[in-house]
């Protein structure tokens, strides 16, 4: 019976990550199609609406928020509906827990809210923790000269197993680079390094 249930769990293992991208890419498909696509309807003549036409109408919406998001009128609108969110119960759980997941996404050019992936040592061990920026706000330091000349850069550290973690800054001179990009270091660090893999040579003994 454990044979049967682990069996079953491996293929729920396999199957899982592609079934939930393939669901959320349906979803959004059919909720841009039937939000998008009924006001097409009411403002197109008459049988010029064909389906497919509020998916596009989607793509274009989101094509055109980013192109307007880093202007500082958009900017302060956004502020503004984030300081409104932050102070309704439930839904600022629910906003930050999806903020934080758009943080790895990319957003103008190639750059990245997170930088690089670097290790601090902790006592006798070391945590992976992301570089979010190479400075600091001038005013964060202002008023204490150990700070001011401490070389600082802020570092996030995700939880693992669960949306969240602490940004702390840190010199320089204690953060230790990685070759890891983001995307791996972000998955082996959520996972709580179930992902990680061994050296090929390790892997070529196991199958011996």
């Amino acid at each position: 019976m454990r044979r049967v249930w682990n069996t079953f769990l491996a293929g729920l293992a396999a199957v899982l990550p592609v079934s939930i991208t393939l669901y959320l890419i349906y979803w959004l498909s059919t909720t841009s199609e039937a939000v998008l696509g009924r006001a097409l309807q009411l403002v197109l003549p008459a049988g010029l609406y064909r389906p497919g036409m509020g998916l596009v109408a989607g793509f274009i919406v989101v094509l055109l928020v980013g192109l307007t998001v880093n202007a500082y009128a958009v900017r302060w609108f956004i502020r503004r509906g984030e300081e409104w969110l932050a102070h309704v119960p439930v839904v600022k759980t629910i906003y930050g827990a999806v903020k934080d997941f758009t943080r790895f996404l990319p957003k103008s050019g190639d750059r990245r809210d997170l930088r690089r992936v670097v290790l601090w040592r902790v006592g006798k061990g070391h945590v992976v923790g992301f570089v979010t920026s190479e400075f600091v706000p001038p005013r964060l330091v202002s008023g204490n000269d150990a700070l001011a000349h401490a070389d600082l850069v802020p570092v996030y550290f995700p939880m693992s197993y669960q949306i969240g973690g602490h940004t702390v800054f840190l010199p320089r001179s204690e953060l230790i680079e990685t070759h890891l990009t983001v995307e791996e270091a972000l998955r082996l660090v959520l996972t709580g390094g179930v992902t990680a893999t061994p050296p090929p040579e390790e892997r070529r003994q196991d199958v011996q």
